[in-house]
C-alpha cells in the first residue's frame, strides 16, 4: 500500500467504515431494479411493469440538492426545461416540457391537484414550494389526461411531502447561507438565506408533520442593466399534516398550509415600454386545506381527496397603482381501486373541480369527470395500461379522452429489457383569464386538443445499469396563442423529439447519470425551448458519510422575443458546471454541505434582458434528531 492510499484510508476511517460504503452501493443498485412507481397507474407497480419511463426523484437525491429550489432539481431531468430557474430568484417560471407550456403541465401535491385559476395558465407556481418539505417526486412525461384530467397534456409532476416518523417526536432543522451574484459582480457577500424546521412523529394511531420554512434572497436585479438595483425575494411556508388510523381498514389524513411569496420585479414603463429597473412588486399568498379518508379491504380500497385553495395575488407598480387577482379552487376526487387475480389493477373514479376568479366580475367554470383505468400485468412479460375519461366541462360540454399503453419485458439473468409504446389524447379548456381576464380576453376560444404517440426501450440490470430511450410525437389542435389578444391558431402544431437516459455504477460507490433531449417543432415557433439539452453527473461516496458530486448541463440555442422591438432573436447556447460536497457527523445526525454553482461563471440569458446567476457558493447545516 503506497503512502497516498494509506492517508486516504486513515481519513475515511476517522469518519466512518469502508464496509458500509459497499453495503450502501449494493442497496442503491437493488432499489434501482426493484423501484416502485405510482403516478402512471395509481398503483405501486415495479418499474419493469410500467409502460412509461417515469422519472423518480428520491429522498436521497433531494437531500443532495439542499439549498436549491424544486424547479432547479426538476430542471436536471430529461425532456424538461424549467425556464427562469437559473435567473434572479423572483423570475417567473416557464414549464416547457416536450415543447409544451405551463397550462399543459399538471402538478399534484400528495395526490391532490394544485393550480391558480387567476393565472393566465391556471398552473401552479413552483416558486411557492419549499424543497425541504418534499419527500419524493415522480414525473410522467406525455399525456396522462385519462387519470388526471384537464391540463395533464405534456406532464404530471407528482410531489409527495415528508412523512411522519415512527418515533413519538423527531425533528429536522436546516440552515443555508450563500451568495447571490451575477457574472459581473463576484463579491461573495452573503445574500441568500434559507431556514427550515420540521417536527414530526407518531403517537399511537395519530401521526403528525409540522413544518416551517423561510427564504430570503437579495443582491440581484431582475433586469440586466448597467447600474442595476436590487430586487429582493422572500418566502415563508407553514404546513401541518395529520393522520389518524382508526383500524386496519379505515384511516383519514388532513392538511393545512399557508405560503407567502413577495418579490421585487422590473417592468416596462411608459413612454418607451422597454424593460427597465422599476420599483414594481409582486405578492402571492396561498392557503390550502384538505382531507383524505381511505377505506381499505382485501384487494381493494376506496379513497376521497378533497381540497380547497384560496390565492390572493397583487402586482404593485412603482407609481403606486395595484392590480389584484383572487382565485379559488374546490376539488373532490373519489376513486375505487381493486386488483383482480393479482393481474388486473383497476381504478374507477369521479373527479369534480370548480374554479373561481375575480376580474371585472367574478367568473367560474367547473368540470365533472368520470374515469376508468385498467392495468394488466401478465406472468409472461406483457403489460397493458388502458384508460378513458369523459370531460364534462360547464362551458364546453363533453369530450372523451383515452389512452393505450402496452409494454413487454423480457427477463434477463441480471434484470430485464422492456419495449413500450403509448397513444393518448388530451383536452385542455381555455382558462378563466384567457376567457374573461383584463388583457386580451376572448370568450369565443376553443379548447386545445392533443394527440401524443411515443415508443421506446429500457434496459435495467442488478449490477447498476439502467438505459432508456424513446421517441415522441405530439400533435396539437387549436393552440391558444396571443397576438393582439388570445386566439386559436389556424394551423396545427406538431412537436417531436427523442429522450435518452443512463444510470451506471461505473465502479463501487461511483455513480454516473446522464440524459439527452432533442425537441423540434415541425410547424411554427416555440419560444425558449432548446432543441438540444444535456445533463450529466458523477457522484462518489468516498467513505460512509462523505459524498461529492459534479454536475454538468448544456442548453442549446433557443428563440426568444425582444419586447423592445417585438422581433424574435436567437439566444446562444450555454454550459454550466456545479459542484457539491457533504459530510455527515455524530452518527448521521449532523450534515455539513457546500455547493458551487456555475463554476466557470458563464454569462448567458434564459429570458432575453433578464439577469441570470453567475458563480455562487452555498454553505449549509442540517440537523436530524
Amino acid at each position: 500500500m503506497n503512502k497516498k492510499t494509506r492517508v486516504l484510508g486513515v481519513l475515511c476511517f476517522g469518519i466512518s467504515a469502508f464496509g458500509f460504503a459497499q453495503q450502501q452501493a449494493q442497496t442503491t443498485t437493488l432499489q434501482q431494479l426493484d423501484e416502485v412507481v405510482v403516478a402512471d397507474s395509481r398503483f405501486e407497480l415495479k418499474r419493469e411493469h410500467s409502460g412509461k419511463t417515469v422519472i423518480k426523484i428520491s429522498k436521497e437525491e433531494i437531500e443532495r440538492h439542499q439549498g436549491r429550489s424544486l424547479a432547479e432539481l426538476i430542471n436536471t431531468k430529461s425532456g424538461i426545461e424549467i425556464n427562469g430557474s437559473r435567473s434572479v430568484e423572483g423570475q417567473n417560471l416557464g414549464n416547457y416540457i416536450r415543447g409544451g407550456n405551463n397550462r399543459q403541465v399538471l402538478v399534484l401535491i400528495d395526490g391532490v391537484q394544485v393550480n391558480d385559476p387567476s393565472l393566465v395558465a391556471n398552473d401552479f407556481d413552483l416558486r411557492l414550494l419549499d424543497l425541504n418539505t418534499v419527500e419524493s417526486v415522480e414525473i410522467i412525461k406525455g399525456s396522462a389526461s385519462t387519470l388526471y384530467g384537464n391540463a395533464a397534456a405534456t406532464a404530471v409532476i407528482n410531489i409527495t411531502t415528508k412523512k411522519a416518523s415512527k418515533n413519538a417526536v423527531s425533528g429536522s432543522f436546516l440552515t443555508v447561507v450563500g451568495t447571490n451574484q451575477s457574472q459581473d459582480d463576484q463579491n461573495y457577500n452573503g445574500a441568500n438565506f434559507t431556514n427550515s424546521a420540521t417536527i414530526n412523529g407518531s403517537l399511537n394511531k395519530l401521526s403528525y408533520v409540522a413544518s416551517f420554512g423561510n427564504k430570503y434572497v437579495d443582491g440581484l436585479s431582475a433586469a440586466k442593466s448597467e447600474n442595476p438595483e436590487k430586487d429582493p425575494f422572500s418566502r415563508y411556508n407553514t404546513r401541518l399534516k395529520l393522520g389518524y388510523e382508526f383500524n386496519d381498514a379505515f384511516e383519514i389524513s388532513a392538511f393545512a398550509s399557508y405560503d407567502n411569496l413577495k418579490t421585487d420585479i422590473d417592468g416596462f414603463p411608459a413612454p418607451t415600454y422597454t424593460l427597465a429597473d422599476t420599483d414594481d412588486q409582486y405578492v402571492s399568498k396561498q392557503k390550502r386545506v384538505g382531507v383524505s379518508p381511505k377505506f381499505s379491504y382485501e384487494n381493494g380500497s376506496f379513497q376521497v381527496n378533497a381540497a380547497y385553495t384560496k390565492i390572493d395575488r397583487k402586482t404593485i407598480s412603482g407609481s403606486g397603482s395595484t392590480s389584484e387577482n383572487e382565485g379559488e379552487t374546490y376539488l373532490v376526487d373519489a376513486f375505487h381501486k381493486y386488483v383482480f387475480n393479482g393481474q388486473f389493477h383497476t381504478v374507477v373514479g369521479l373527479n369534480y373541480g370548480k374554479y373561481n376568479s375575480l376580474f371585472a366580475n367574478e367568473e367560474s367554470f367547473s368540470n365533472t369527470d368520470p374515469y376508468l383505468n385498467v392495468v394488466y400485468v401478465s406472468d409472461f412479460g406483457l403489460n397493458v395500461n388502458l384508460g378513458g375519461r369523459l370531460n364534462n366541462h360547464s362551458e364546453y360540454g363533453s369530450h372523451l379522452v383515452y389512452s393505450a399503453n402496452p409494454s413487454y419485458s423480457i427477463a434477463l439473468n441480471e434484470g430485464y429489457a422492456k419495449v413500450f409504446g403509448s397513444y393518448a389524447t388530451s383536452f385542455i379548456a381555455p382558462n378563466l383569464s384567457q376567457l374573461f381576464g383584463y388583457y386580451g380576453a376572448n370568450p369565443d376560444l376553443e379548447p386545445e386538443e392533443n394527440k401524443t404517440i411515443e415508443g421506446g426501450l429500457e434496459f435495467n440490470t442488478k449490477n447498476g445499469i439502467r438505459l432508456s430511450g424513446l421517441y415522441f410525437n405530439r400533435n396539437e389542435e387549436n393552440t391558444i396563442i396571443y397576438t393582439t389578444g388570445y386566439e386559436n391558431a389556424t394551423s396545427d402544431a406538431t412537436v417531436h423529439g427523442f429522450e435518452a437516459e443512463a444510470e451506471i455504477e461505473i465502479i463501487e460507490n461511483l455513480q454516473f447519470s446522464a440524459n439527452y433531449t432533442f425537441t423540434e417543432l415541425k410547424n411554427g415557433i416555440r419560444l425558449r425551448v432548446p432543441k438540444h439539452k444535456v445533463n450529466a453527473g458523477l457522484g462518489y461516496h468516498f467513505c460512509k458519510n462523505s459524498y461529492a458530486s459534479i454536475n454538468y448541463q448544456f442548453v442549446g440555442s433557443r428563440t426568444d422575443t425582444n419586447f423592445s422591438t417585438f422581433m424574435n432573436e436567437e439566444l446562444s447556447s450555454y454550459s454550466l458546471l456545479d459542484l457539491y460536497f457533504s459530510q455527515k457527523l455524530l452518527d448521521n445526525k449532523v450534515k455539513l454541505f457546500a455547493s458551487v454553482t456555475n463554476l466557470f461563471n458563464e454569462d448567458y440569458f434564459e429570458v432575453l434582458g433578464y439577469t441570470t446567476k453567475g458563480r455562487n457558493v452555498n454553505l449549509g447545516l442540517n440537523i436530524n434528531l
